[in-house]
């Protein structure tokens, strides 16, 4: 017998649905942390097999923050009108606005940063280490790469409502949830006295994207 609360609990922390978030208890043996690792696995399966189709409808939504010194502009496509004006699908944009207004991501994701940027991070990386292995230094730099990535990608960011998931995690748990696939396909942040190239769309942003 799962205990209902285990479940609401597993749900609050996942966003996954009740009925989902029971059968992975009962899969884990009643475990939260297994049936956590469960349900992500599903859902960033389950994601993924929806990621060829298209997105065509969808919004663009605005978010001011701090009376106005912080704003956010983003657009998420979705694959159906019905989706696009579901509360679910809106309250998800709603929490990436806010999520993109208080982290500052500068992209979506990390194959949008240009490669000449990359290698000169990983150049400072190794000059820092340059005394130490090889073999010890490679592996410490992929590290810093991936804080680095997890820094300035919105979808490699954590949650600021859940830090146990990243966007990613969120994002394919709504897909899930809605049964469609969602992207994000872009979104530009705007802060006062911030420089213009830095406040600047992700499009354009020649330091970060070719």
């Amino acid at each position: 017998m799962i205990d209902p609360n285990a479940v609401k609990q597993l749900r609050e922390k996942t966003n996954a649905g009740m009925m989902d978030c029971k059968r992975a208890l009962i899969e884990a043996g009643g475990d939260p942390e297994k049936a956590e690792a469960i349900l992500r696995t599903k859902g960033i399966a389950s994601a993924d097999k929806k990621s060829s189709r298209a997105t065509k409808e969808g919004i663009v939504a605005s978010y001011i923050h701090l009376q106005g010194k912080v704003g956010v502009l983003i657009e998420v496509n979705c694959e159906t009108d019905f989706v696009a004006k579901n509360e679910i699908f809106r309250d998800f944009v709603k929490d990436i606005t806010l999520q993109i207004a208080a982290a500052q991501p500068m992209i979506v994701t990390r194959d949008q940063v240009n490669p000449k940027l990359v290698e000169a991070e990983r150049t400072i990386y190794r000059a820092q280490m340059k005394d130490k292995p090889p073999a010890i230094v490679e592996k410490i730099v992929e590290g810093k790469l991936d804080k680095f990535y997890g820094n300035i990608c919105l979808m490699e960011q954590a949650f600021i409502k859940n830090p146990d998931l990243t966007i990613k995690d969120y994002l394919s748990s709504k897909i899930t949830e809605l049964g469609e696939n969602i992207v994000i396909r872009r979104f530009v942040r705007y802060m006062i006295g911030e420089d213009i190239e830095t406040a600047a769309s992700p499009s354009n942003h020649s330091a970060i994207i070719e």
